[in-house]
């Protein structure tokens, strides 16, 4: 039975994070030669490849970002050790990366991985970008999850796969000074008022498009965005009525600050669970999806 050589697997943690042999040499103050022979052995003892070698970059393996994931354990588990003894503390021991794309509100980011948060086994690691590049980084395997309010698209399903584990209805949401007194009537009260949208590559944007089209109406738009954080900052800041999931101003509907005006039955967020096909998924994701069904 092969031993596994923890100073082997220091190198391969080194190498990891300096990105690539020549700084980890550097770093660890031995000739890049002898860490390249270390390295090798410590794949020899695994009988696996932990670096796809492609044109003198090095891209983990599967099964190098696995051992990876335990080396981060293993390491963190030791700095844990000493803290204990040192009485710091430390509780950490497990680690789930998400992706989120970066649109994305942060309010439902919260609600999905508020269990994981809580969790004091596991330290979650949270990471922001467009939707192309979350999404190479999970068939990368250097992501667990993707958060994103699109499925995958059709020619990378047999690699990724989407899960729904939300879908929201999507609102006008005004100050609560709002002067309309009778009951809103949609869409004929947006023809003068100014109006706060997503940007047209929202997955929202496009059916309200049409809906104004068809009665017409040309809304007046004062601002748009495709981030739903500033899409919240400006309707909590201006006069105008933005268009929104109620979650993404949750706690202004909370406290009275804005209001909702008109729930639109015809228009939705969806939001999806973008995993990747691999053979030794993180554990933790199954808890965590099988609680989102």
């Amino acid at each position: 039975m092969n031993q596994l050589n923890y100073h082997h697997l220091r190198y391969f943690h080194a190498i990891v994070k300096e990105g690539n042999l020549t700084r980890a040499a550097e770093r660890l103050n031995v000739a890049q030669s002898a860490l390249s022979i270390q390295l090798k052995k410590l794949e020899e003892s695994l009988e696996c490849p932990l670096f796809d070698r492609q044109h003198k970059t090095l891209i983990l393996t599967e099964e190098g970002r696995m051992v990876l994931n335990y080396a981060d354990t293993i390491f963190k588990t030791g700095e844990e050790m000493l803290a204990t003894l040192q009485n710091r503390g430390g509780r950490y021991r497990n680690i789930l990366r998400v992706g989120a794309v970066s649109t994305l509100s942060k309010n439902f980011q919260l609600s999905f991985l508020r269990d994981a948060l809580d969790d004091t086994e596991l330290e979650v690691i949270i990471h922001s970008a467009s939707a192309r590049e979350l999404f190479t980084q999970l068939r990368a395997h250097t992501l667990d999850l993707v958060l994103s309010n699109s499925p995958v698209p059709r020619d990378t399903e047999r690699q990724l796969h989407s899960q729904l584990v939300d879908d929201q209805v999507v609102s006008l949401i005004g100050q609560k000074s709002f002067k309309k007194r009778r009951a809103f009537r949609f869409p004929e009260d947006l023809r003068d008022v100014p109006m706060i949208l997503p940007s047209i590559e929202s997955n929202i944007r496009a059916p309200f498009d049409l809906i104004m089209e068809r009665a017409g109406i040309a809304p007046l738009i004062a601002a748009e965005a495709d981030d739903m954080a500033m899409l919240r900052l400006i309707a909590r800041d201006t006069e105008a009525v933005a268009l929104l999931p109620p979650v993404v101003v949750q706690d202004e509907l909370k406290t009275g600050r804005l209001k909702e005006l008109y729930q639109i039955p015809d228009i939705h967020e969806t939001f999806y669970a973008v995993t990747a096909s691999r053979r030794y998924p993180n554990p933790y994701l199954k808890v965590l999806l099988s609680e989102k069904t």
